[in-house]
């Protein structure tokens, strides 16, 4: 048997494993911003994201929100809070504040 008449086939073509791994890297980095979490990943609208209270969004403060700015959520009863701290201290920049109210039947 010739090589030119049986063609080998890799299981997974060189395009695939890059595939592979950058959705791996994707999803890697997706799971790390939500177990530090990040203020990014939090579902705060980008609108928002003013860390520095000038009235306008800038392109800094939106990767801010990635990996300068976590967010701690709490529930007191009907009230959920979420504080937007700082990474690396605990100097707060914004707490949002709602509560849920439920009608009973």
């Amino acid at each position: 048997m010739s090589s030119a008449s049986t063609p080998l086939r890799r299981r997974f073509s060189t395009r695939r494993k890059a595939l592979l791994a950058l959705v791996t890297i994707a999803l890697a980095l997706a799971g790390w911003l939500h177990l530090t979490g990040a203020a990014g990943i939090s579902g705060m609208p980008i609108r928002h994201m003013d860390w520095n209270g000038d009235g306008r969004v800038s392109h800094h403060e939106i990767l801010q929100a990635f990996y300068g700015v976590r967010v701690t959520a709490t529930v007191e009863g009907p009230r959920e809070c979420k504080s937007y701290l700082w990474r690396g201290g605990d100097r707060a920049i914004r707490l949002d504040c709602r509560t849920e109210m439920t009608v009973t039947p």
